[in-house]
C-alpha cells in the first residue's frame, strides 16, 4: 500500500511539474518578426522609409540601420553586405527579387493619392480584389514590392 501512495504522489508531482512548465511555455513574450535586407542602400532605404512611408529610426550605425512603423509595431533593417562584423551567411547582398512585403493601412485611397502626389512610381494601380481587400503596390530603392492593403473586415 505504501508503494502505491508513493507512485500515486510521485505521479502526482510529475503531473504538476509538466503542468507549471506548460504554463511557463504560455507566458513567454510573444514572438517578433523583424525583416533584414542586406543591401549598399543604406542612405536610400532610410530615405525611401522616412520620407515616403513615415517610418522612424529606432538605431543606425555606419553599416546597419534599424526602423520601425509609425506605431512602432513592426521593424525592417538594412545591413551593408561583406561587412567583417557579421557571419558570413548575411554578407552577401539581395539581389531585388523574390520578395516582397505588406503594409496595412486604414485608409488605403488616402494614402494613394498621398504618394501619388509624393510623385511615387505606382507599380499596381489601386484595385479592389473579389475577397474584398483594396490595395496597391510600389517598390523600394532594393527592388522589395511593397503591398498597401486596406483588408476587407476579417470579423
Amino acid at each position: 500500500m505504501k508503494k502505491a501512495l508513493l507512485i500515486l504522489l510521485l505521479a502526482g508531482t510529475s503531473a504538476h511539474f509538466y503542468a507549471q512548465k506548460s504554463l511557463t511555455v504560455k507566458t513567454e513574450k510573444p514572438m517578433k518578426l523583424n525583416a533584414g535586407i542586406v543591401t549598399n542602400k543604406l542612405s536610400e532605404s532610410k530615405a525611401f522609409y522616412t520620407d515616403v512611408l513615415g517610418f522612424g529610426v529606432t538605431f543606425e550605425n555606419e553599416f546597419y540601420l534599424l526602423m520601425h512603423t509609425p506605431n512602432h509595431e513592426a521593424e525592417i533593417s538594412f545591413l551593408l553586405p561583406n561587412h567583417p562584423s557579421q557571419q558570413p551567411l548575411f554578407h552577401k547582398p539581395f539581389l531585388g527579387d523574390g520578395m516582397y512585403l505588406t503594409i496595412e493601412v486604414e485608409n488605403v485611397d488616402s494614402r494613394y493619392e498621398e504618394l501619388k502626389k509624393k510623385g511615387i512610381a505606382i507599380k499596381i494601380d489601386l484595385r479592389d480584389e473579389p475577397w474584398g481587400d483594396r490595395h496597391f503596390a510600389i517598390e523600394d530603392p532594393n527592388g522589395v514590392g511593397i503591398d498597401i492593403v486596406q483588408y476587407a473586415s476579417r470579423e
